[in-house]
């Protein structure tokens, strides 16, 4: 099944995590389960966008991390800001990285996936690999652990920075390479998805230009899935 159906139940403690507030933007960490941006469904409204918005009235998003992804999502409070901050991801400036727990062990320690992407119309909101009518999508990855599970099952914790930011992109990638992220009830195998009680994908670090002042502005949280420590963004791939 495509899109296993589900009761969408968001984490409700904390409520709202803020890591900086300026009169700019907005930065949250937004917990896996809760949904960036409100969905049609009345039972589906509940998102981090509601509620940075019962704080934050004028708050909008620029940029969005799948439900089941964790991690660092930036929200305009103005409209020069959100033009300034949504035209530096658009152009690819900013900086990203996330960790993934992958299923198995990758036998290249560094590399890159260069597989255009397309909606898996049929099996929507899944995405599928498409050298003709794909869009381009870009990863560089680096593997930082490889290890074995309680079950002796293996796995690998990887760093992955896209250049591209597609739909589904890391996760489909990370299939795509025969590793699918622990987890994924949409794209990982019985096996993968057993593994791990919820998506092992977590928007680690973000970095870009304050839309104001003009200069770099750096944000980063632990990863939830992992007692590893990473150095700052900025230090390791400016």
């Amino acid at each position: 099944m495509a899109n296993p159906s589900f009761v969408y139940n968001p984490p409700m403690n904390p409520y709202l995590d803020i890591l900086y507030q300026d009169e700019d933007m907005v930065v949250a960490h937004k917990p896996s389960g809760l949904l960036s941006v409100p969905g049609k469904a009345l039972e589906h409204r509940d998102s981090l966008i509601s509620r940075v918005n019962s704080v934050y009235p004028t708050a909008t998003v620029v940029h969005r991390l799948d439900m089941a992804t964790s991690g660092i999502l930036v929200l305009a409070l103005n409209k020069n800001s959100h033009r300034h901050i949504s035209k530096q991801f658009e152009l690819r400036q900013t900086k990203k990285r996330y960790f993934a727990r992958v299923h198995g062990h990758l036998t290249q320690d560094t590399g890159e996936v260069n597989l255009p992407l397309i909606c898996d119309w049929p099996n929507r909101p899944k995405q599928m690999v498409d050298v003709e009518r794909g869009k381009k999508a870009v990863t560089h990855f680096n593997v930082i652990e490889r290890a074995f599970d309680e079950k002796g099952l293996p796995f690998s914790l990887v760093a992955l920075h896209p250049i591209t930011g597609r739909s589904h992109q890391l996760r489909v990638h990370m299939l795509a390479l025969g590793h699918p992220i622990l987890g994924d009830r949409l794209y990982a195998h019985d096996e993968a998805l057993a593994m791990a009680p919820r998506l092992q994908l977590h928007a680690e670090s973000l970095s870009f230009i304050h839309p104001t002042h003009g200069h770099w502005q750096h944000f980063q949280i632990p990863i939830p899935f992992s007692q590893y420590h990473p150095d700052a963004l900025s230090k390791s791939i400016d």
